[in-house]
């Protein structure tokens, strides 16, 4: 397993399905589901199955979603990293989405924040992208809020599965 970036308290690294456990006990959180559709996982075979997807896109695109590990303590606290999407959303497809999300118990600790702009800065000085994008529901203050600190800028609301969510994006300073 790949280590791709340490912070002061964290290590992301390549999810594994050893993780699946943490998986499945933060997605199959109703208040962690919230703003994603509102459909908290059932049983961990999904959850070593979202694992499973997640290092195909290793494979695929070079990139994907990444364990966020606590270095004090070796607990899987979540997920955060740049993700390919190749899909069309408000008229863009092939862009680097910058996303995160985190067991209940460990919100209020900064380490969205904290993971998030150590993503930006990879995606930027080791990726060289020219751009990252954010997206989050309009009703998600707290990834709102991440996404601003990290330096994303609101350019719009469009709608995302019949949900409006905003659009944001950081251009690379370089």
């Amino acid at each position: 397993m790949k280590i791709y970036i340490e912070t002061a308290r964290l290590i992301l690294r390549e999810l594994v399905t050893e993780d699946a456990d943490g998986m499945f006990e933060m997605d199959s959180d109703h208040e962690v589901q919230l703003y994603l559709g509102n459909n908290p996982v059932k049983s961990i075979e999904q959850s070593k199955a979202d694992i499973a997807f997640i290092r195909k896109q290793y494979v695929e695109n070079g990139i994907g979603r990444w364990a966020v590990i606590e270095k004090e303590t070796g607990n899987f606290t979540g997920w955060c990293g740049l993700k390919l999407v190749k899909e069309t959303n408000n008229n863009h497809t092939n862009y680097y989405d910058l996303g995160y999300r985190f067991s209940k118990k460990y919100w209020g600790k900064g380490y969205a924040t904290e993971t998030a702009m150590a993503t930006r800065n990879y995606g930027f000085e080791v990726l060289m992208l020219d751009e990252i994008i954010g997206i989050a529901d309009t009703g998600n203050r707290g990834s709102i809020h991440v996404l601003e600190k990290t330096g994303l800028k609101r350019i719009n609301i469009f709608d995302y599965h019949g949900i409006p969510h905003h659009w944001m994006k950081i251009s690379n300073p370089v």
